[in-house]
């Protein structure tokens, strides 16, 4: 409407003039104008009734009171743009739980959007768009959820139409009305024919027998087999009756892979050869002789001479894709001869499709529970063999010391030996350990400023004494790190060079020679690439081996045969650092001759590197006085030998056998009593996280700094992390090594 009435509340119709699309709509009769523009005209102005054409006039506003007054919901939208309404009768307002029209389009926004559930909106646009490029004359259809005013939500059925108005342009006109208890019902009849599905299918037969008893004659046979087909159409795509003697088949439910030149007139078919071109078309072609051994009539009466009913499971191709079906035949006649039956086809993709998943997670789990088993076998015979090897030295060597206590020269020979092998014990179960973390997750990479010199001058210091006992030349060369000091995870750095160091001691036969290069490949403002090279002219690494040597448990010849000990997990250790830093490790090497492992890493620089000043140093004298100890044990074989230890190192000791007992001796005493503290940390009544908090929480400053040294048998980065949590200084291994003990204690005590 280009144009409005001036006088839309006068009486005087001849005073009104209207430009109306494009066109002027006065009293000039040769105008000719649409009843449904006049009909929009209307509703979107209702105050300008004061038309030329009194009749017209007439006609719409009874027609406008007519759909006012409907009992069912109308209204009309614009098709375009935010589809704002025109007009909705009284019926619609009160679908909404609406007072008035005012209140409607208040709740609504006066659109179609706003009529439709936000949830529902872009499936029902959808849903029309495509019901209307099907077809422009008939009504789309469409079902969707409404929102009322108080928030209930109810169900509406929603017939419209899309025309186009010279005056309003683009619109729907719709028919709408509350369907909620039809959905309910509905609802509930879906749930009631899933909960009976199961049970239909094994009725199947008797329901046939009960409908053959009932028909007397053709047509109300006919009705019968429909009303059963209908029911049944939720399970089968497609049904067929057969009767076998008269070679004829009838179609009740046809699915899309039907065999087009069946119809629903009613028409009975030839039996044989009925389903050639379905399965020369759809069906799989390695499952098309089944389909037909299956749907020939002497093999359906011999297998139905036997059993009342079978089934086969086949193919057929849908969009470049296999779907599963089954074909199931039941015997429907009432006598023990075999004629009349009912062939049903239906979809079983989603459950043989869950089957075979469910086989292919069955299979999986039991190859990984046969490999499971089969690496627990190897791990308990490389550790029962590795285990019992320096357990029988020890146990060996402990009797001969005890058949020679007084031969001094045999007894320090002997004991040597038996702190040879517990070393190889130790070692052997801490790899163990250590790989468990690993494979579980439970290993992280620390960030901390640390020094590749001292790295590299720990680990010389751990080789040179391996290589003074096997009488091996060893030389190590760092002068090639000019740039020490970076950022890393210092102790897995060193166990990564020392594994790797070890093991080039230990496969070389005196007078043999490793070495050890450190130098900078790459050096920039944040970083240095570090290559460190491990040489030896050992009994070398063959080429078949070296694919496998970094897998656990793995080497290349037994200790038997080698002369070495060992678990094979050290270099599988080295390898997951490795992998975890982002480094790389390479190796060459051939048999009697030697190997070559060369490690890369990078490592951030330490931009600016903390010196210590000359105030800061510690005054270094002397003292006389022994240090006085608190040794915190539960077991007292461990107290007993930590004991005599510290007393032969010089230090007074007190004893505790549980964390309350130390929290009462350190309250108890005055500071400075103890000089220091060595806490087990499992131990009943209270344990040493626990005793080392309550005496960080004592209120004698003096008491609760003093000095505190873990000693556990738990030494994994997570275990040292929760000790310095706790309050502690230092945290150290069980057993107990006495000179790194020492040390400790001297740095700390100095610290202090």
């Amino acid at each position: 409407m280009t144009g409005y009435c001036e006088h839309a509340n006068s009486n005087d119709d001849s005073s009104c003039s209207t430009e109306y699309g494009g066109k002027s709509l006065d009293n000039q009769k040769n105008i000719d104008y649409s009843l449904i523009d006049y009909l929009l005209f209307i509703m979107e102005h209702p105050g300008a009734t004061a038309l030329v054409n009194r009749q017209d006039r007439q006609i719409a506003l009874q027609i406008k009171k007519i759909m006012d007054e409907m009992p069912g919901g109308f209204f009309i939208y614009h098709a375009d743009g935010n589809e704002e309404l025109i007009y909705a009768n009284n019926a619609v307002p009160r679908l909404f739980n609406c007072a008035s029209l005012e209140e409607f389009r208040e709740l609504t926004g006066n659109s179609f959007k706003g009529i439709v559930h936000p949830d529902d909106l872009e499936d029902v646009e959808k849903s029309i768009k495509e019901q209307i490029a099907q077809s422009r004359y008939d009504l789309d259809y469409v079902e969707y959820r409404i929102i009322q005013k108080g928030g209930e939500i109810r169900w509406v059925d929603d017939y419209g139409h899309f025309v186009h108005s010279n005056y309003a342009g683009d619109v729907f006109y719709v028919f709408i009305g509350d369907a909620t208890d039809k959905k309910k019902l509905l609802f509930k009849e879906k749930a009631e024919i899933v909960k009976e599905s199961s049970q239909k299918e094994r009725q199947l037969k008797d329901q046939i027998k009960e409908y053959n008893k009932e028909i007397q004659n053709v047509n109300q046979k006919q009705m019968q087999r429909m009303e059963m087909i209908e029911g049944l159409s939720i399970d089968y795509e497609s049904i067929f009756y057969a009767d076998l003697d008269a070679n004829t088949v009838y179609p009740y439910r046809l699915s899309r892979w039907s065999d087009e030149r069946f119809s629903d007139d009613g028409s009975f078919w030839e039996y044989n050869g009925f389903d050639e071109t379905y399965i020369n078309t759809w069906v799989y072609p390695q499952d098309r002789e089944l389909v037909r051994r299956s749907t020939n009539a002497e093999y359906i009466r011999r297998r139905l001479e036997k059993e009342k009913s079978f089934y086969v499971y086949f193919r057929v191709i849908s969009e470049n894709d296999l779907e599963h079906l089954q074909l199931r035949v039941v015997d429907v006649g009432n006598g023990d001869h075999v004629s009349q039956v009912v062939l049903g086809y239906r979809s079983v993709d989603e459950k043989i499709r869950g089957e075979m998943r469910q086989k292919k997670i069955l299979e999986a789990a039991l190859s990984q529970a046969k490999s499971a088993i089969v690496a627990k076998d190897t791990f308990l015979a490389n550790m029962s063999h590795d285990i019992r090897t320096p357990m029988n030295a020890i146990i060996g060597f402990t009797a001969l010391a005890r058949r020679y206590m007084d031969d001094k020269e045999k007894l320090s020979a002997y004991l040597d030996q038996i702190e040879n092998s517990s070393g190889e014990l130790m070692s052997l179960l801490q790899n163990v350990l250590e790989l468990s973390r690993l494979e579980a997750g439970k290993v992280t990479i620390e960030h901390e400023a640390c020094s590749l010199i001292e790295i590299l001058e720990q680990v010389e210091r751990g080789i040179l004494l391996l290589a003074k006992e096997k009488q091996i030349q060893v030389s190590f060369d760092y002068r090639g790190i000019e740039h020490g000091d970076v950022y890393s995870d210092r102790k897995k750095v060193g166990q990564i060079l020392q594994i790797v160091a070890a093991n080039a001691v230990k496969y070389t036969r005196p007078p043999g020679r490793v070495s050890l290069t450190a130098r900078e490949l790459v050096v920039s403002d944040n970083y240095v690439k570090a290559e460190f090279i491990i040489e030896d002219n050992g009994i070398g690494i063959s080429e078949e081996f070296q694919s496998h040597i970094y897998e656990p448990f793995e080497r290349e010849q037994n200790t038997t045969l080698s002369g070495v000990q060992g678990s094979g997990l050290g270099l599988t250790i080295a390898k997951n650092f490795l992998d975890m830093m982002g480094g790389s490790i390479y190796l060459e090497s051939q048999v009697n001759e030697g190997s070559r492992f060369t490690i890369i890493l990078s490592f951030p620089l330490q931009k600016e590197k903390n010196e210590i000043s000359a105030s800061g140093q510690k005054n270094q004298e002397q003292k006389e006085a022994p240090k006085r100890v608190l040794l915190v044990e539960d077991n007292e074989l461990n107290m007993e030998i930590e004991a005599e230890l510290l007393k032969d190192a010089g230090f007074l000791l007190d004893r505790a056998m549980n964390g309350k007992i130390a929290v009462e001796k350190v309250e108890k005493f005055p500071a400075g009593y103890y000089d220091l503290v060595l806490m087990d940390i499992q131990m009943p009544v209270m344990d040493g996280y626990e005793a080392t908090r309550a005496i960080r929480r004592m209120e004698d400053a003096g008491k609760a700094k003093v000095p505190i040294i873990a000693l556990s048998a738990n030494i994994f980065e997570e275990d040292k992390r929760k000790s310095m949590e706790s309050g502690m200084n230092l945290h150290m291994a069980k057993p107990l090594d006495l000179p790194g003990l020492l040390e400790a204690i001297r740095n700390l005590l100095d610290e202090m």
